[in-house]
């Protein structure tokens, strides 16, 4: 399947969701389940299937499955003080092949009632993994920064966000020139679109070029990882 078979995201999907946000219980869930299944996870399939295709053209490096990256619908609700059984939202994740559901920068989007988001990065890194970027960053700012203010990056996402500290972290001097990006300990990039805007065929398109458009930007803060993760391996290969 290629994104012009794509129909859109059913408005039967979105209207579920809707009234799921009002009736966030499990009979309710189990009574409108053939719903879900039809309106919902199985449209959610397609883009994936679709997104799948197009990232072996431009980002073979990002897997793509349904298995893999879809999220369930069910909540954990273990830790939580709510108990809402049921996100109200459905969402896909594409991480990097290698590095696991949550490892490294990767793609992701999400269909909600109130929008649709779309976007990636580096969101919850390990304290190695957040180094090694920050160390690529400042051993080569004028290619992290050409990625970032490039033209089709800047009219998508703007700029780059995320959470920062308050000074640059520990190693690297307050006058370096990347010193406003070594702040950074997440670095991300998204769009907002309303939620209708996935009920058009338009939608699978609209979603492959956004992702083409963040990969220079994934791919940059996944090659320090990633070369980190294979030295670390053949150090243990040798110890063993």
């Amino acid at each position: 399947m290629t994104s012009a078979h794509f129909k859109g995201f059913p408005a039967e999907g979105l209207q579920f969701l809707k009234q799921l946000k009002r009736n966030n219980n499990r009979e309710w869930f189990i009574a409108h389940k053939a719903t879900y299944e039809d309106s919902v996870k199985k449209p959610m399939q397609e883009l994936v299937e679709i997104l799948a295709v197009e990232f072996a053209k431009f980002a073979p490096d990002i897997h793509a499955s349904a298995r893999g990256s879809l999220y369930w619908i069910n909540r954990d609700t273990r830790f939580s003080k709510d108990k809402s059984p049921y996100k109200t939202h459905v969402a896909a994740v594409f991480p990097p092949k290698g590095l696991g559901k949550h490892g490294g920068a990767g793609f992701y989007f999400h269909i909600a009632p109130g929008e649709v988001f779309v976007g990636g990065g580096l969101y919850m890194p390990l304290p190695e993994d957040l180094k090694a970027v920050r160390e690529t960053i400042a051993a080569d700012p004028r290619r992290f920064e050409a990625i970032l203010k490039k033209q089709g990056f800047r009219r998508m996402f703007s700029e780059m966000t995320g959470e920062q500290l308050a000074r640059v972290p520990r190693g690297f001097a307050a006058t370096h020139p990347a010193a406003d990006y070594l702040r950074f300990k997440q670095f991300l990039a998204a769009r907002t679109l309303p939620s209708d805007s996935a009920t058009f065929p338009a939608f699978a398109g609209t979603l492959v070029e956004t992702f083409k458009t963040l990969h220079p930007f994934i791919h940059f803060l996944n090659e320090p990882i990633l070369a980190g993760r294979r030295s670390r391996e053949r150090q243990e290969s040798l110890l063993s």
